[in-house]
């Protein structure tokens, strides 16, 4: 599975990537739950944010869905927040 993260927004206006491929990882059962139940709850078109704040383009296999603080879900938050740290 392919995890990418685009981060847009925030006081710069500064935007940010990431991408994990968990393939052959050994926790990557973990990261097919979390992409799941962030998809699940993620909006088709981009949700109107709030200003200053980040908004995400999470493409998971292809498949694009957008949210963007302060309504993350717990898994969104999770997710971003590993994919961010974790990623190229």
């Amino acid at each position: 599975m392919r995890i990418q993260i685009r981060r847009t927004g925030g006081f710069a206006g500064i935007e940010r990537r990431a991408e994990v491929d968990t393939s052959g990882r050994p926790d990557a059962g973990d990261w097919h739950t979390l992409a799941e139940e962030s998809l699940a709850a993620a909006h088709e078109t981009p949700p109107v944010g709030v200003p200053d704040g980040f908004s995400y383009q999470l493409t998971v296999d292809g498949r694009t869905v957008y949210c963007s603080d302060p309504r993350l879900t717990d898994a969104q938050r999770k997710l971003i927040s590993r994919v961010m740290k974790e990623g190229e």
